[in-house]
């Protein structure tokens, strides 16, 4: 009876070492996220260092999952050999100390997972997600056409570029973001308006960018190039403010000139005013006096 509850005792004890030996495992491969742009060269670096001479290191790939071997180095009586695909062929090179892979000219076709395990008298793994994306082209802006004559109408270019993987459109007014878009159907370009009302005469330029998680392009807008009738609409009010400005500064001071003689003439006036009466009163006191003097 002892004998088999010290055997289940053993068993339960090493099953939960090998629980945590999992967790370890597990948590010691971390997935390391690349993103890059396309056409150039990456290093996936491990952090390992020294690695046996003797070891073997294997390199997989898949779009989701490692499961197609890319290269191979082992060591057959003292010389390192290494196979790579014929997918990779002239794009890889390792580095057998750190087991780091370099891919060379890489595309959006290899986006996707990469394992590395070394092999001695244990496997050591490291996980990398590595996606590939395309430089953003260059957005370019337009001039829709107005159906109206009206000159209130708001000027509204359109900003459009060549749709791509996480792709987005957006316009700026100074540092500020005012409008974006995106859209998965990659095979629809982006497109993007601007509607620029007349209240907004103070900003003339304004920006519209597109971008993706590695570049980024850039095209400037200069509403007095593009946009008419708001271009007239300013030049009109500065023409105006042109003409009546040396008019109105003379007329000003006219206006100004005449109430401040109306203002002492006014004031002449009461004082006038207030003479006379203060000789009439006195008049009528120095009658009323003689009068009584006579009684």
């Amino acid at each position: 009876m002892k004998m088999m509850d010290i055997f289940s005792g053993n068993r339960i004890l090493w099953t939960l070492l090998f629980l945590l030996c999992c967790l370890l495992c597990a948590a010691g491969d971390e997935t390391v996220t690349l993103q890059e742009v396309e056409g150039t060269t990456i290093t996936l670096h491990t952090g390992i260092t020294g690695i046996q001479s003797d070891a073997q290191i294997l390199w997989s790939y898949g779009h989701e999952k490692a499961e197609e071997k890319i290269l191979n180095s082992q060591v057959f009586k003292g010389e390192a050999v290494t196979e790579i695909s014929e997918r990779f062929k002239e794009r890889l090179q390792l580095d057998r100390i750190s087991g780091a892979l370099t891919i060379r000219n890489i595309s959006r076709n290899h986006s996707g997972v990469y394992l590395l395990q070394v092999i001695t008298g244990r496997i050591s793994s490291r996980t990398f997600s590595v996606s590939v994306y395309a430089p953003v082209s260059t957005p370019v802006i337009i001039k829709r056409e107005s159906r109206s004559v009206v000159s209130t109408e708001p000027c509204s270019p359109l900003c459009t570029v060549e749709n791509g993987e996480d792709v987005k459109l957006s316009w700026y007014r100074e540092n500020e973001r005012i409008s974006i878009t995106n859209n998965t159907d990659l095979s629809v370009p982006l497109n993007l308006p601007l509607q620029i009302q007349h209240h907004d005469n103070n900003t003339n330029t304004y920006i519209c960018v597109s971008a993706n998680p590695v570049s980024n392009k850039s095209s400037s807008l200069n509403i007095t190039q593009l946009c008419d009738h708001l271009h007239h609409h300013l030049s009109e009010q500065t023409e105006r403010s042109h003409i009546l400005l040396p008019v109105l500064i003379p007329a000003g001071v006219v206006v100004l000139l005449i109430l401040v003689l109306l203002y002492i003439w006014r004031k002449k006036e009461k004082q006038q005013v207030s003479e006379r009466t203060e000789d009439l009163m006195y008049s009528d006191v120095k009658i009323i006096t003689e009068r009584f003097n006579k009684e």
